[in-house]
């Protein structure tokens, strides 16, 4: 197997590998149908111009495996009080057929060695239950964020 770099070329594994995480998260199948264009279209020009980045794993020339990173602006924060921005990890899935094979581990240790080579020291993710686990072995630590969806009328 080998891990390279994202492409734009990656555009449809990723919008693949995402809605495939979120359905196994259990999210409801109408809001991924609904996500899934306006996902794409987000992600096109980022790939594009590098501020969407990441790995792949291939075996044998298929893509079993991704990564995606982001540089986020953020003012500096007791967790990180002289940095004004933040590494941000999504959209890590590994193929049903390729778990349990430290994959996802390979994959992270890509994402904190591109966040360290930018100068990126503080990084965030939000984890499925089933990464959790993963995370959680490779010092991620939970936070206090919270969430709230307003109603946005267009």
């Amino acid at each position: 197997m080998i891990t390279r770099k994202i492409a734009s070329s990656d555009i449809d594994l990723i919008c693949r590998h995402r809605e495939m995480m979120f359905s196994e998260a259990g999210r409801n199948p109408d809001d991924l149908l609904a996500m899934a264009g306006p996902f794409k279209d987000w992600l096109g020009p980022r790939l594009d111009n590098g501020t969407y980045f990441g790995f792949v794993i291939e075996d044998e020339g298929r893509a079993v495996a991704a990564v995606g990173l982001m540089e986020i602006d953020w003012p500096p924060h007791p967790l990180h009080p002289t940095e004004p921005r933040r590494g941000y990890v999504f959209n890590v899935y590994v193929e049903p057929g390729y778990r349990r094979r430290g994959i996802a581990q390979q994959l992270m240790q890509a994402a904190e060695q591109e966040f360290t080579a930018r100068g990126i020291g503080y990084l965030i993710l939000h984890a499925t239950t089933a990464g959790r686990p993963i995370y959680e072995r490779n010092g991620w630590v939970a936070t206090s964020e919270m969430a709230k969806v307003l109603s946005i009328k267009s």
